[in-house]
């Protein structure tokens, strides 16, 4: 790992402060998944009753739609943190060059951001579970957990999309996280369950991040908890640490090398 000196934290207050002029961004972040959930959860729910899970539980449309969205939810606030801000930071206002003239290092760089990151995408998600609650879309009370199994899907988003932006040259890049994360959003065992896929496409489904975030997710607020669900925590906790070692490399060889 490269040099590090433990003050990532100082880097996530600087985030913190230069927020307190811009909330207006962190509030409207997660109006998108609301708006899905009424919006389908609630419209298609009307005519769609229920939906039978890959567990064999038969549950309200809006019930089986929550989870996915609330999983979304924390992708979007993580990711979209960890690259658009991130590029601007690293290629335009030169941040990690005035924090390497600190103690700070790449690795501090790295877990700071990320950080950041999680807070960002955990905030959303704490909003969005009120309002499922609200709109009766909660049936169990594991959905207790449900916020901290989002820190580990915004873990995983936030390493990986922090890592993929110290590859990228221009703003035409950023194309490709749209082209990663739509198709991932619409698919990933979202709106319906997994068995209406084709069986060739189940595995390319399985192997998605935001598809074992969803299972996740799923499982604790309908009450379906089982041991496999710690499979689910440890794909994300891999992709992510892989995140975070992979971006503390790349921003040691892009701003000391």
């Amino acid at each position: 790992m490269p040099a590090g000196a433990g003050l990532a934290r100082m880097l996530v207050e600087r985030n913190i402060t230069s927020f307190r002029h811009g909330w207006i961004a962190l509030v409207t972040g997660f109006a998108e998944p609301v708006f899905y959930l009424f919006s389908l959860g609630i419209g298609i729910g009307a005519l769609v009753k229920t939906v039978t899970t890959d567990s064999g539980a038969v549950v309200s449309y809006p019930q089986f739609v929550a989870p996915a969205l609330l999983a979304a939810s924390a992708m979007n606030g993580a990711v979209f943190d960890s690259t658009f801000n991130v590029f601007f930071k690293l290629k335009y206002a030169k941040l990690y060059d005035a924090v390497l003239a600190t103690p700070m290092g790449p690795r501090d760089i790295a877990v700071g951001e990320i950080s950041w990151s999680l807070i960002r995408g955990g905030l959303y998600s704490a909003a969005f579970l009120v309002v499922a609650v609200l709109a009766g879309a909660v049936g169990s009370w594991w959905a207790l957990l449900a916020l901290p199994a989002a820190v580990f899907i915004g873990f995983a988003f936030a390493a990986l999309g922090m890592f993929a932006t110290t590859f990228m040259k221009s703003w035409v890049h950023f194309d490709y996280i749209t082209l990663a994360i739509q198709p991932m959003f619409l698919f990933s065992a979202t709106f319906f369950p997994l068995s209406t896929y084709p069986e060739a496409l189940q595995w390319l489904v399985r192997a998605t991040p935001l598809y074992h975030g969803v299972a996740l997710e799923r499982a604790l607020m309908l009450g379906d908890v089982g041991w496999g669900i710690l499979a689910h925590v440890a794909y994300l906790i891999v992709l992510g640490g892989i995140g975070v070692v992979g971006t503390a490399r790349r921003l040691e060889k892009l701003l000391l090398s």
